[in-house]
């Protein structure tokens, strides 16, 4: 899987990347009341300009990319100076309020991610395969603190098509994968998008503390 992933930058196989912010971040970020100055967590971000979106917000954010093609036309497209260095085994970019961490999701660890407060999900969970999304939720849940809020865009496909990524991932499974450690609420189910059917699903999630049920 990882393998395909950077083969797919190498090669400018990138259809999934939006070139504006998405609709469900700008509409339902707002909502959850994350304080400014809470540092934002995104995984597997690419070079998501939701980020950028999320940096306007007055949010630190801090984004994790297994690709260095990402991150680096992420920071040619950007403006301002570029710093690097490396940090825990990850090379670190750095440009304005945004740092891109480049290696694998799985290696960054609690020391890392001291100062995370909130985080957004809209291209992490739908990238990986079934047999990965339990790993993800739970290392996710062991990276944010107790009442930590995140953004999560899910995604399901038409009946029959079992292609990806992006994966298609139900209801159920959502609620599956990530209600032993958050609350869920289900905020918004979007129409099928012309063409593919992929349909999109905003969740708010709220990390429980240890003693919540």
């Amino acid at each position: 899987m990882a393998n395909e992933w950077l083969e797919r930058w190498r090669e400018g196989r990138i259809g999934f990347h939006r070139d504006h912010p998405h609709p469900m971040l700008v509409k339902h970020w707002p909502g959850l009341g994350v304080r400014p100055g809470t540092k934002v967590l995104v995984p597997l971000c690419g070079k998501s300009l939701d980020m950028r979106w999320l940096a306007g917000q007055a949010h630190p954010v801090l984004g994790i990319e297994l690709a260095p093609e990402a991150i680096e036309q992420f920071m040619a497209e950007g403006e301002g100076v570029a710093t690097r260095y490396r940090q825990a085994g990850f090379q670190v970019c750095r440009q304005g309020n945004v740092e891109l961490w480049c290696g694998d999701f799985f290696h960054f660890h609690i020391e890392q991610a001291a100062e995370i407060g909130a985080f957004y999900d809209r291209a992490s969970l739908i990238a990986l395969p079934p047999a990965t999304r339990q790993r993800y939720a739970f290392h996710l849940a062991q990276l944010v603190p107790p009442g930590s809020q995140g953004l999560l865009v899910s995604l399901t496909r038409p009946p029959g098509d079992e292609g990806g990524p992006p994966f298609g991932v139900s209801d159920e499974e959502v609620r599956q994968l990530f209600a032993p450690n958050y609350r869920v609420t289900l905020l918004e189910q979007g129409e099928p998008e012309p063409g593919s059917g992929f349909r999109e699903r905003a969740w708010a999630l709220v990390r429980r503390g240890p003693l919540e049920e």
